[in-house]
């Protein structure tokens, strides 16, 4: 998956903005505000950071080289991936829906009912 794939699968789901809150070569995609996807736009390659369920996170660090701790995250919640590596088929769009399902699934009920999400 390259920047723009990665880009646009962020953007298909259901509320999303794209935002620069970090300067204009850090694309941050969050949903009612809340944060669940970073990449750099210069630097694609060096990895995306998605959130994680913490139990998932080490699993897929000790499964995959290329999923680290968070790089200037929380390390518990936060995997840096790297995109352009040897990941298996699929599993990119699969860690991006889950960080996704992660912060919706923690925004309040009012929220996600005025959403319709």
């Amino acid at each position: 998956m390259n920047i723009e794939e990665f880009r646009d699968y962020c953007l298909a789901k259901p509320h999303v903005e794209e935002t620069l809150p970090f300067g204009e070569d850090t694309l941050v995609f969050k949903v009612a505000g809340k944060m669940f996807a970073m990449c750099s736009l210069n630097s694609y390659a060096e990895g995306v950071n998605l959130k994680c369920d913490p139990e998932r996170a080490v699993e897929l660090r000790e499964q995959y080289h290329v999923i680290q701790p968070g790089y200037h995250m929380n390390k518990k919640h936060w995997n840096t991936i790297y995109p352009e590596a040897s990941l298996p088929m699929g599993l990119l769009p699969e860690l991006i829906d889950h960080s996704y399902e992660l912060v919706v699934k923690c925004l309040p009920k009012k929220v996600r009912v005025e959403l319709g999400v």
